[in-house]
């Protein structure tokens, strides 16, 4: 085969030349993708399990920040309702004390007079009936004298 004799064969055969290069790299990336395409469906394959594992662990995750949200809420849920309970306590107890101070305490020191001049009675060691005793007593001895009185008239 002889050169090129003129200047269009010499392209055409330069050409040719990076043509064939081309073709050369060309099917050396078809191995070199097809490599890829291996390490890219095995990264897809291996992200698809990280990606359970993931949604396993958020899972978890989530569970656990129910029952701390559940626990939360049921230890405030309580420690309000005793608080309500000690401040409606406090309030029926102060309610309570009102109404004996205004209503009852009035009638009830009323009813307490007569039975503090009872009371005055018993320490002092007099019973009502001696008084009563004593008048009974006297009108028994003036009847006796009258009657012996009259009985002595009478015999003389």
């Amino acid at each position: 085969m002889n050169g090129p004799s003129t200047a269009r064969e010499a392209f055409i055969v330069e050409t040719l030349g990076e043509v064939a290069a081309l073709v050369d790299r060309v099917e050396a990336v078809t191995p070199v993708m097809d490599a890829s395409r291996h390490a890219l469906v095995n990264a897809s394959t291996e992200l698809a399990g990280q990606i359970i594992a993931f949604e396993n662990r958020m899972a978890g995750i989530t569970e656990n920040a129910k029952v701390l949200a559940v626990k939360h809420i049921a230890r405030r849920t309580d420690e309000m309702a005793r608080s309500s309970l000690d401040t409606q306590a406090r309030a029926m107890e102060e309610a309570a004390r009102t109404l004996f101070r205004a209503e009852i305490g009035p009638s009830m020191a009323r009813l307490a007079v007569p039975l503090h001049h009872l009371v005055d009675l018993a320490e002092r060691g007099a019973r009502p009936w001696d008084v009563w005793l004593t008048h009974a007593a006297t009108a028994v001895l003036a009847s006796a004298l009258t009657w012996a009185l009259a009985a002595w008239l009478w015999a003389r």
